[in-house]
């Protein structure tokens, strides 16, 4: 007789088996208990499911006021009781095949790179331990349970908790077999960060994913700038140990980088500092993900206060085609080159600015003179 009900079926019946409900009532019902996660029901599919069951005499409507259908009030009929029953009792045996979507994603993983791999059971990771949060959340709310009602959250925790531990093992393994060599931006991409310094080049810029945080002034003296630059290296290097240490995979923390924007591209060559807008930056391989960045902040803000930190952010940037060339020499001697830049090579080219001045700092400026200093100044463009 089980197979006469559809899960959905059942589920709506047995709630009317317990108590006659309206539409809306039926609804909040399953909210409050978390229905939605151990079977699927729709809330557009409820009046559909109501539909059919009243159809075939398992349920029927003690009252229909003026407002409408939806606030019906339904029973289940003695025919709906007996169904239930016998469906309940068979429901109670039968072992659940396991269909979960990820295990096709696992058969179908060797057409996917180590990392890609890696990246989605990382997320996959995240998720899972969000819905165990809101299930344990949404117990809490309703305690104290009857005990039907505990054992349903029981199982549904145990199957969450199983699911953590299978994918913590998993993505351990995959993570074992990819930590080879650090994962270093300037090797993987070495053609953006490694340009002549006599001539431009273009160059065909991929998505990349960066640590960014916003801000306006001068770099030389705005205290905002150098808390930027301080709570984006102190959060890069604990997302670096904390990777290592979790996933078993290492990094080598990217250059500093700079997006620099105006109104006016000129005052780049004027060097009008006070009025450049930047986002300060550091690249992140794929893998890291947005709530190790949120963890990773967290532990940095714990050892120092820094107003920066609440502004960074996991940035994912695409520049396209751009134009680059390597300058050696202090920051205040870019002036000719950018000149030449836009002046010269665009115009000459048919070529248009289509993005932020981009730099990429090579060097040390603590521990290197400015007449060595190397920066990257890239312009992503598009034909005139």
């Amino acid at each position: 007789m089980s197979s006469a009900l559809t899960d959905g079926e059942l589920t709506v019946l047995g709630l009317l088996v317990e108590q006659p409900c309206h539409g809306y009532e039926l609804e909040r019902v399953i909210e409050e208990r978390g229905v939605r996660a151990w079977t699927a029901l729709g809330f557009s599919s409820i009046y559909y499911v109501l539909d059919k069951l009243a159809k075939r005499g398992l349920i029927e409507a003690t009252s229909a006021p003026s407002s409408g259908k939806s606030r019906a009030t339904f029973l289940a009929t003695v025919l709906g009781r007996e169904l239930c029953a016998a469906a309940t009792r068979d429901a109670l045996t039968t072992l659940t095949p396991m269909r979960a979507r990820v295990l096709i994603a696992m058969a179908n993983s060797p057409g996917l790179s180590d990392a890609d791999v890696v990246t989605g059971l990382t997320r996959r990771l995240e998720a899972l331990r969000a819905e165990l949060v809101d299930v344990q959340a949404a117990r809490c709310r309703q305690a104290p349970l009857p005990t039907a009602a505990s054992a349903i959250f029981d199982y549904s925790e145990a199957m969450l908790a199983a699911d953590i531990s299978w994918t913590e093992t998993t993505l351990g393994t995959f993570a074992k077999e990819t930590a080879m060599d650090k994962y270093d931006i300037k090797k993987v991409h070495r053609a953006l960060y490694s340009p002549p310094s006599k001539e431009f080049t273009v160059v065909d810029v991929p998505e990349l994913r960066y640590l960014a945080v916003d801000g306006r002034g001068d770099p030389n003296t705005s205290p905002a700038y150098a808390n930027a630059i301080e709570a984006l290296y102190g959060v890069a290097y604990a997302l670096k140990f904390a990777s290592k240490k979790a996933l078993g995979r290492d990094f080598v923390v990217g250059p500093l980088e700079g997006l620099w924007r105006a109104d006016d591209p000129s005052v780049f060559i004027t060097r009008r500092k006070e009025t450049w807008e930047w986002t300060m930056m550091i690249s992140q391989p794929d893998w890291i993900t947005d709530d190790m960045v949120r963890t990773a902040i967290d532990n940095v803000a714990k050892k120092k206060e820094n107003a920066a930190l609440g502004d960074i952010r996991l940035h994912t940037l695409v520049e396209g085609t751009c134009v680059q060339i390597l300058h050696i020499g202090s920051y205040d001697d870019e002036t000719p080159t950018l000149e030449r830049l836009h002046n010269h090579y665009l115009p000459d080219n048919g070529l248009t600015f289509n993005g932020d001045h981009h730099e990429i700092y090579l060097s040390d400026a603590r521990r290197t003179a400015p007449t060595k200093l190397k920066t990257i100044l890239r312009q992503p463009v598009k034909t005139v």
